[in-house]
């Protein structure tokens, strides 16, 4: 899907007295309704989902945004756990679409707690959505959390021991720790080594702010101790009705486990584990992950008028 230059156009939707950055490639009128991509976190940025773009080489226009409080976004430090919640970013993907003008007639692209809210929007029934893309999100984070330490429980024993340590200490934020975290993720987020430079500005940009990710997640993928911890959308996914997309990896932190609820609840739904990929099919089987997806959104074109 290389190889094809695109035009873009950069800019900010107003929302509220804030502003979310927005990128489109390709023609946002196009013939084939637009894919919207949630990225994960929460508090990460689109950059290291940026590969989802060479989907407009079809003939369909990508949306990438960075969500409130992270990237090119507005951020907002002075303001507390009560107000990251889902309900806010429910209302700025709506804010967005309306933006655009294209709340009438879209896909989106969940990753991770992009899949999450992807989920969540969709449980709403917005009248526009087309088709979703789940990619490697839980339906329950308590089940997330218990297949984490399964995974965790396989590490060295020293990399377990500095993770137990810190956590217990509340020195989260040191070397060792930081350090003993990027074991687990080279394992069960990116195998690619090194991390391909998209991935490696989102952590660069996370780094920089995160209070997002620490106050609705906690410190790392494992030890979740914000206000996510105890999210579940396990009895309400039968309330989703469009066409759903399950993607995940081998390896993947978001487990066959994590991703069954999905399968078992969504009427319209169908699955695909990358077998070489752990967290970001997207990046590690880069040009597979884009070519089920175009050929799935391709099977729900634009609502005739």
């Amino acid at each position: 899907m290389q190889g094809q230059s695109l035009a873009t156009i950069e800019g900010f939707a107003p929302f509220g007295a804030w502003r979310t950055w927005y990128r489109v490639t390709g023609a946002i009128d196009g013939a084939k309704p637009p894919l919207v991509v949630l990225h994960g976190g929460p508090g990460c940025t689109h950059d290291y989902v940026d590969s989802l773009k060479e989907l407009a080489t079809t003939g369909r226009a990508v949306v990438h945004y960075d969500q409130i409080g992270g990237g090119r976004s507005t951020h907002l430090p002075d303001r507390g756990a009560a107000f990251w919640t889902v309900d806010l970013f429910i209302d700025e993907l709506n804010n967005l679409l309306a933006h655009l003008g294209i709340a009438d007639d879209f896909h989106l692209f969940g990753q991770s707690w992009g899949g999450m809210l992807g989920a969540e929007f969709a449980i709403r029934r917005p009248a526009g959505l087309r088709a979703l893309v789940i990619a490697d999100s839980p339906a329950s984070m308590v089940t997330w959390v218990a297949e984490a330490n399964r995974l965790r429980a396989a590490l060295p024993q020293a990399v377990q021991a500095a993770l137990t340590t810190h956590e217990a200490a509340g020195t989260t934020d040191s070397a060792e720790y930081e350090a003993a975290v990027a074991v687990f993720y080279a394992r069960h987020l990116c195998r690619i080594d090194p991390m391909p430079t998209e991935v490696q500005r989102t952590f660069t940009m996370l780094a920089e702010d995160p209070l997002v990710y620490r106050t609705m997640n906690g410190p790392s993928e494992f030890h979740v101790v914000g206000s996510l911890k105890d999210w579940s959308v396990v009895d309400r996914v039968h309330d989703i009705v469009a066409p759903t997309l399950l993607i995940s990896g081998k390896f993947d932190e978001a487990t066959i486990a994590c991703v069954q609820p999905f399968l078992e609840g969504i009427s319209d739904v169908r699955w695909h584990i990358f077998g070489r990929s752990s967290h970001m099919p997207h990046v590690e089987e880069k040009d597979e992950c884009l070519a089920l997806v175009a050929a799935f959104l391709d099977r729900y074109p634009a609502v005739s008028l």
